[in-house]
């Protein structure tokens, strides 16, 4: 890329990436070709290991990537979440990235404890993902190597506590000894001068990397995001206490308006058919925006066009080293002197 400096943080070092950049390991929209696209660009690309769909097809998706981005780092996700169905089969999943030499994992979710032991005897860097500080930690009990603090501004599962990042960083800060990285509602390079300022030592993109030209979301999907205001995201399963921020659309507006009406009596067989992975699938072949469920954050307000990852990156990067020595540091000087 064209950026003139690099920032250099506890993250970058320790995960041997050129940018303090983590993309988040989403579900459906996290790919080896997603991944390695922000591995190339200097970040750490990240995908779920439940997208594989089977323990056979992970390490094809393992090897892809390195493929695609060979001799860079990249992260595999494992997001333990009560599922519809059948449970993934994490225990495979785990062989399979200890078989493959897989050197970073991401964890999220239930039972942080069996994941990150697992992985930390195995000399597997470990990142968790947190929506509170005090899920962080007992992270930072466990040893885990870095925690991805997630705000109430995020795409996917914020949690019932509903703090945001402006507070959430700068707790961590306070009291975390553990290197954080602020995820949940970044998209410039502003925000991560800002992130870094409050105590940061780096960011989580999720929905960002989704507006881009090697995610695999239709073009519809694409197009929504940039069209879309910050208002544009629903706040799903509140009252069944399992929050998920969504993208607003027809079929997140008539979950919306079904919770509204149930209120605490809402039985989550009244919304399962229209939340349901499968029907969000479909919409995603059919190229049909509000045919279904897709997860998005507050950033969606952000989202001005389709880049690649190299050309956000550097976008994203040169805004943040411009903010800081140019904007930040023009403030200490005396213009009078």
């Amino acid at each position: 890329g064209n950026s003139k400096m690099v920032l250099h943080t506890r993250i970058t070092k320790l995960l041997g990436i050129r940018h303090p950049v983590i993309m988040g390991g989403m579900t459906g929209v996290g790919t080896p070709e997603l991944a390695a696209a922000v591995s190339n660009a200097g970040g750490l690309g990240v995908f779920a290991a439940h997208n594989a769909g089977t323990p056979e097809n992970l390490q094809k998706w393992i090897q892809k990537t390195r493929e695609l981005a060979p001799e860079k780092p990249f992260g595999v996700n494992f997001t333990i979440l009560p599922s519809m169905g059948t449970p993934p089969p994490y225990d495979d999943y785990a062989q399979v990235v200890k078989e493959e030499g897989v050197k970073i994992v991401e964890t999220a979710g239930s039972n942080p404890k069996k994941w990150i032991t697992l992985f930390k005897e195995a000399n597997i860097i470990t990142i968790h993902k947190c929506v509170t500080i005090r899920h962080a930690l007992s992270a930072q009990r466990l040893g885990v190597d870095i925690i991805s603090l997630d705000g109430f501004e995020c795409a996917g599962h914020p949690g019932e506590e509903d703090i945001g990042n402006y507070v959430l960083q700068a707790k961590g800060a306070k009291v975390l000894s553990t290197p954080f990285v602020c995820s949940g509602g970044v998209g410039d390079g502003k925000q991560i001068a800002a992130a870094l300022a409050l105590g940061a030592e780096g960011v989580n993109c999720g929905t960002r990397f989704c507006a881009t030209q090697e995610c695999e979301w239709p073009e519809s999907f694409k197009t929504r995001m940039v069209e879309a205001s910050e208002k544009d995201t629903v706040l799903m399963f509140r009252a069944l206490r399992n929050t998920a921020r969504v993208f607003r659309n027809k079929t997140s507006e008539e979950v919306e308006q079904i919770e509204r009406e149930m209120g605490a009596k809402l039985d989550f067989n009244q919304i399962a058919h229209l939340v349901k992975g499968s029907r969000g699938r479909q919409a995603e072949v059919d190229n049909d925006a509000d045919g279904g469920i897709w997860s998005a954050g507050q950033v969606v307000g952000l989202i001005e066009d389709l880049p690649t990852c190299q050309e956000l990156m550097d976008t994203m990067m040169t805004e943040a080293e411009d903010t800081i020595t140019n904007r930040l540091i023009s403030m200490t000087k005396d213009p009078s002197a």
